[in-house]
């Protein structure tokens, strides 16, 4: 990671900290950890925790036996690190730095059993969610990381290529799967993290697990699949068929990308994320499918593959330049077939990029 720039993240987050009116922000193992100091170790019954004051010096507090991985860390040179040995009380160390009676923002990623243990060595504080600081820092994505999204979103429309020029009709749901988890390493991923395949009447359930179905003419498949690069994810959907598709899949396919288009038409700066979903519920209802479109129509994407904000009714996130999300609009119909058309996009200072460019028709697939 460049220099400076967990610095720069440290200070941001101390000021959204000061400007809540809270005390203390308590991060453990977890995303937004490597995000404020590129710091990722594995969640243990050994509590790790950033803490971080408006306007004290950031402590990392560890067990003494990785306190060298923590002094390698690139945010180590902007903060303190304070080192408990077993046979210590690390909460009582942690509850010392910030002040008794005080606020504390907990982020989302931490282990119940140190949260209880923390209001049992503060027994005055008063505890509230972090999302508001480390959610607002995070939605909001740099040069840096822009560039990484892109690049993962490119690497997983070389694989979508890969995957469509091979046979589906005879083979296994899991088999495709297989060579897709290949094909994202082989375009540039450090790994894998899902590739669902789900293929005729398993094409409606939206999160079908890849299984022994065989595929034949005429099916729906659903290809939902991403992994990570450089540290970011990529998350892209498209529906294909299998051989000459029904009269019914060609309409709800129509249906869906109009859905997809209209969504990424209203994108930019200064709407509320909601509309986002309006639009694209807007079109599927207007169809008739309405009752068969029952998700959310996107979410934050970056380190981790969900993450805020979310396209869906109720938030209420107004877009700024650089937020990244996905537009996934969707109609399955039980016991026949589903359809889903999945981007990733990136808000621009007037409108909103594609991060991924892979055909959005029907294709056929032999």
């Amino acid at each position: 990671m460049r220099d400076g720039v967990h610095a720069s993240r440290l200070v941001a987050a101390a000021q959204r900290l000061g400007s809540l009116g809270a005390d203390a922000l308590l991060v453990a193992p977890s995303p937004d950890l490597a995000y404020l100091a590129g710091y990722d170790p594995m969640p243990l019954e050994r509590p790790t925790v950033l803490v971080l004051t408006p306007d004290g010096e950031p402590c990392l507090v560890v067990p003494r036996l990785e306190r060298p991985l923590a002094e390698d860390c690139p945010a180590a040179g902007c903060l303190r690190i304070e080192a408990w040995r077993d046979g210590e009380d690390p909460y009582a160390v942690i509850a010392g730095l910030f002040p008794h009676g005080g606020t504390v923002a907990l982020g989302d990623r931490i282990w119940g059993v140190h949260v209880l243990a923390l209001q049992r060595a503060a027994v005055a504080a008063r505890w509230i969610s972090g999302a508001p600081v480390l959610g607002a820092l995070r939605a909001r994505k740099d040069v840096h990381e822009l560039d990484a999204l892109r690049r993962a979103g490119a690497a997983a429309d070389a694989a979508f290529a890969d995957i469509a020029a091979m046979p589906f009709g005879g083979r296994r749901e899991v088999d495709v799967a297989t060579d897709l988890a290949h094909l994202l390493v082989e375009h540039g991923h450090d790994r894998a993290d899902f590739t669902i395949v789900a293929s005729g009447p398993n094409a409606a359930s939206a999160h079908h697990e890849p299984g022994a179905r065989v595929m034949g003419a005429g099916d729906a498949v659903v290809l939902d699949f991403g992994g990570s690069l450089d540290g970011y994810c990529s998350d892209t959907t498209r529906t294909v068929a299998v051989g000459q598709p029904s009269a019914e899949l060609a309409e709800v396919h129509a249906v869906v990308h109009e859905a997809q288009a209209a969504a990424r038409a209203t994108i930019r700066p200064g709407i509320e994320i909601q509309e986002v979903d309006r639009a694209a519920r807007a079109v599927i209802a207007e169809a008739g499918y309405g009752e068969q479109f029952f998700h959310r129509t996107g979410h934050g994407i970056g380190m981790e593959v969900h993450e805020p904000p979310y396209a869906a009714e109720g938030d209420t996130t107004v877009l700024e330049q650089g937020m990244t999300f996905s537009v996934e609009p969707g109609v399955y119909l039980s016991g026949r077939l589903g359809v889903r058309i999945e981007d990733i996009v990136a808000v621009t200072a007037s409108g909103v990029e594609a991060l991924n460019r892979s055909p959005r028709e029907l294709l056929v697939v032999e």
